[in-house]
């Protein structure tokens, strides 16, 4: 069976979580404990949109300054991505505009971004106010979401709905989907391309099933 592949990377500081997202919504579980994610690590997921078969390819990139390079690296290659932070930590909050800048420098113009307030589950530690993600969505042009890795709370929509938006502008022709730079890939095929994303060398494959390194 044909089916597209579309591509997405999670960005931002150490720490907010994005291991574990990942990790709820390939494999429905929460792990509490990981180690921090070194370079970049994969999970995939097949999911049905508007009756087709998509598959989710998601790069977890690290959030140390020391492999930023590495991360860039993978923005060409997107057709989407989650920016997150923690809502207990205010630092993850006020960096979003760098990590924001640096994906739209190197990305594609029609790069899908949602914006994730993560560890809605912690309402007691709050440090985040739900009215300034919204603000910062609003201001940026971007999708907006609170999810809980932990309770799952959104997690599923978070993923489902980026990839219901790259699907709409393949839809409106704003992807090309012949060129794979877009982060877009018609077939069945299972491994990723050259063309698509840093070269192998730069990769770190582990299952992020197994040591997913969220925080």
């Amino acid at each position: 069976m044909s089916y597209s592949t579309l591509f997405i990377v999670l960005l931002s500081l150490s720490g907010v979580g994005k291991s574990c997202l990942l990790l709820q919504f390939t494999d429905k579980r929460f792990q509490p404990v990981h180690d921090l994610t070194i370079g970049v690590e994969f999970g995939a997921r097949m999911v049905n949109i508007d009756g087709k078969q998509i598959k989710l390819q998601i790069w977890d990139t690290a959030g140390q300054e020391s492999f930023r390079s590495i991360t860039r690296s993978y923005y060409r290659g997107a057709a989407g991505a989650l920016l997150v932070y923690d809502i207990t930590r205010r630092e993850t909050f006020n960096h979003l505009t760098s990590w924001l800048e640096d994906a739209r420098q190197h990305s594609s113009s029609n790069m899908v971004i949602m914006l994730i307030g993560n560890k809605s589950d912690l309402e007691s530690r709050r440090d985040v106010k739900r009215e300034e993600g919204e603000a910062f969505a609003r201001e940026h042009g971007l999708i907006f979401m609170e999810t809980s890795a932990k309770t799952a709370c959104n997690v599923e929509e978070a993923f489902i709905n980026t990839a219901k938006e790259i699907y709409r502008k393949i839809q409106q022709g704003l992807f090309d989907v012949h060129n794979e730079a877009n982060g877009i890939k018609i077939g069945p095929q299972q491994s990723i391309s050259t063309s698509v994303g840093p070269s192998a060398s730069q990769r770190n494959s582990r299952d992020i099933g197994s040591n997913s390194g969220c925080c």
